[in-house]
């Protein structure tokens, strides 16, 4: 209920207000920062009405746009309605909202996509500009001032230290448990100031419970109660069971041979269905007392705590079903103290990433012979949604995994091609692929090493004939021999698709 008994300080409760007229302070052509992460602990009531705003103003022949950044992905309330609106004419660092990917890929919005881990420091650089406004959902606001941060971080320190004003949503849905899950790190510093980040396991806590924001700034407070977008999880398929198949045989390997301790490394999980089976299949798996260093929590990651397998899980938001959302609500007392959120310039830094040794699991849209991977884009020039945080912890990782079925659109798209359309990351580093055919270990294998195995290994069976015949007369015709390649014929498996709607020949 919006009655104010979330807000504990009297100065911010007497600048409670309605959205509409919280929206009415931000101006056209301004750089609006906002929270939310995945989904998760982004603002719900101030962009839709913001949105109408501008809907009402372009109906009088008017003209309204703000640039938006985030932390990541939000939900339809925030990217979907402003880019219904036509109310955005700059976007960074993710998205994943159809209506604005639809405008990015017409060339009606600028996007900006950027490694996750770069935002805040590129901000506080100044680069990019001011930030005007920043509107960032909280749980709730202490008597000091200080604010209870919602269910995900993102950049929202930044956004509070660096804007001229701040509105703040008091989500009165959010779990008021939520409170001291969370460690604000305001340690970080530019060059030459910085400082090593005293962070040296997963479960370490190196900041505070809260954000810090002068009072002074809050222009806004706006009370809601909606809920976060909590998409469902597809039941893992046959395939993506026996891509977890492949890698807990992999690791129980590498536990073997002595390059992964019993309990393995901190683990890093990217979004999505097969991410998710994945950590749901280690349920079953022989790892014991595990640990999560990554983005996001998933419901994989409630599983294992649930079932003991994993003792904490450290991410900068949540990515969770409905019935997970409500599990952990419900639980929020055996979960609490086995969760810790960051700010993403925390959870994402290359630095951390490598010293801790992480895991990287990470989805793909395609694979070359070679190991290059694309992760964000159709066909060469269509966005799909963001290079995200893959790529902050795939140079980093101990072990850079990527994870997918070996065909795409009911088999009419082969996932491992001659040549990626896109470039997201570089062959030097892919070290492990992994679809439901089995698994390809690249680590200390040249080029043409690497071919024979991902195309053994990782191919379906409907087109591995045709990679190999790419493969050979690469090896007799291309102009080099370190990666042998046709590059017109290459790039011509996508072509056959935009023809023909397959990559069969």
């Amino acid at each position: 209920m919006a009655d104010g008994a979330r807000i504990g300080c009297d100065r911010l409760r007497s600048k409670i207000m309605s959205a509409a007229d919280a929206a009415a302070l931000i101006e056209s052509g301004s750089t609006v920062a906002m929270s939310g992460f995945t989904g998760s602990g982004y603002p719900k009531a101030v962009p839709l009405a913001l949105a109408s705003r501008i809907e009402a103003v372009h109906a009088a022949g008017g003209r309204f746009r703000v640039r938006v950044w985030t932390g990541a992905s939000t939900g339809p309330e925030l990217d979907g309605a402003l880019a219904k609106a036509d109310g955005v004419e700059f976007r960074l660092p993710y998205n994943s909202d159809p209506i604005a990917r639809e405008k990015i890929n017409r060339g009606e919005m600028e996007y900006f996509d950027m490694h996750l881990s770069q935002v805040a420091p590129m901000a506080w650089q100044g680069f990019l500009g001011p930030i005007d406004t920043a509107v960032v959902e909280v749980s709730g606001i202490r008597p000091d001032g200080s604010l209870i941060p919602s269910s995900s971080i993102g950049n929202n320190k930044t956004w509070l230290d660096q804007a001229k004003q701040v509105i703040l949503e008091v989500n009165n849905w959010q779990n008021p448990a939520l409170e001291g899950m969370h460690d604000i790190y305001y340690g970080t510093a530019l060059p030459p100031n910085r400082v090593p980040i005293p962070l040296v396991k997963p479960d370490d806590r190196i900041g505070e419970a809260y954000f810090r924001c002068d009072p002074d700034k809050v222009v806004a407070v706006v009370e809601t109660q909606a809920p976060d977008r909590n998409l469902p999880f597809s039941p893992p398929d046959d395939g993506a069971r026996q891509i977890a198949g492949h890698l807990l045989e992999f690791f129980s390997h590498e536990v073997a041979k002595g390059r992964l301790p019993a309990d393995l490394l901190p683990l890093q999980s990217g979004v999505g269905n097969i991410a998710n089976a994945v950590l749901t299949g280690l349920v079953d798996g022989p790892f014991d007392n595990m640990t999560a260093y990554t983005e996001v929590i998933q419901d994989g990651m409630l599983d294992l705590l649930t079932a003991g397998k994993l003792r904490m899980a450290s991410a900068t938001a949540f990515s969770l079903s409905p019935e997970a959302a409500e599990a952990m609500n419900a639980n929020m007392g055996f979960f609490r103290d086995k969760l810790i959120l960051r700010p993403q310039e925390i959870s994402n830094h290359p630095e951390l990433i490598r010293r801790l040794g992480c895991l990287a699991m990470n989805g793909l849209i395609e694979a070359d012979i070679y190991g290059n991977v694309n992760s964000t884009h159709i066909m060469g020039s269509r966005i799909q949604n963001g290079i995200g945080g893959s790529g902050d912890f795939a140079r980093n990782a101990y072990v850079s995994i990527f994870v997918t079925p070996s065909t795409a659109k009911k088999g009419a798209i082969s996932a491992i091609v001659p040549q990626v359309a896109h470039v997201d990351h570089i062959t030097q580093d892919v070290q492990v692929i992994v679809t439901e055919q089995g698994l390809a270990d690249l680590r200390g294998l040249s080029p043409k090493q690497r071919a024979k195995v991902i195309i053994e290994n990782c191919s379906h069976p409907d087109y591995r004939p045709g990679l190999e015949d790419y493969y050979r007369r690469a090896r007799r015709d291309a102009y080099g021999q370190q990666s042998p390649s046709l590059l017109t014929e290459a790039l011509s498996w996508h072509q056959r698709f935009i023809e023909t709607g397959s990559m069969r020949g």
